[in-house]
């Protein structure tokens, strides 16, 4: 059974097993797909603040994604733990020969590139969502700031998450090129990110310091 075919409480069960899997990466993309969601949610609902077409439209299209993306990142909630699981299947094949050696030594590498390459889907993924944060905030009803919140944090949550996951798989990578190509694409990732971020709590971050869900980024959505 897949984890998004599970009960919530079955799911939550599964994070807090004795199992590597689901984890970290499995987390950070569940809490992605929540916040894409409820950023749907809020493009959706009506008394929106669109007053021309071309506003509906931008708000409808926002919308629209959100729900892509969020249905993308649940997918990546299972992607995730199918991607670890296969680092420690290759972690576990035979050792004795030289050729057994070589063997497995590739099969980690390659494994090690898919754990690597899983999270930074659900970066991508999440960046994008993030992206759609300003119109619907600007446009959505303004009695669903608080849940525009919520969305913009998870989002930041599923991205710093996924950007560990990505980190830590890079260090058992060889190909040099290879890590060095993702890691500068994680850190395109996180300006944008950053960007967003910013201009939703209307200031410039503080190095080390995210908005704070319950002054900052509501009070910019707020302004919007």
């Amino acid at each position: 059974m897949k984890l998004t075919d599970l009960p919530v409480s079955g799911l939550i069960a599964a994070f807090g097993s004795t199992s590597p899997t689901p984890g970290g990466g499995s987390a950070s993309a569940l809490a992605g797909a929540a916040g894409a969601a409820l950023l749907a949610m809020v493009a959706a609902m009506p008394k929106n603040r669109a007053s021309t077409a071309d506003d509906v439209s931008l708000l409808q299209a926002a919308g629209t994604r959100c729900d892509v993306i969020s249905h993308a990142l649940l997918d990546l909630v299972n992607r995730d733990s199918e991607a670890y699981d296969a680092v420690v299947a290759a972690y576990r094949l035979p050792k004795a020969s030289d050729d057994e050696k070589a063997t497995r030594k590739a099969e980690i590498q390659a494994a090690m590139k898919k754990a690597a390459e899983t999270p930074l889907e659900t970066m991508r993924h999440a960046s994008e969502a993030l992206g759609m944060a300003p119109p619907i905030a600007r446009l959505g009803n303004a009695n669903a700031a608080s849940d525009v919140v919520v969305a913009v944090e998870l989002l930041l949550a599923a991205a710093r998450g996924a950007r560990a996951n990505v980190e830590i798989n890079l260090e058992s990578l060889d190909d040099a090129p290879y890590v060095a190509q993702l890691r500068e694409e994680v850190l395109e990732i996180d300006r944008l990110c950053a960007a967003v971020a910013s201009h939703l709590c209307g200031s410039t971050p503080v190095r080390g310091r995210s908005c704070h869900p319950s002054t900052d980024t509501l009070k910019g959505i707020v302004r919007l």
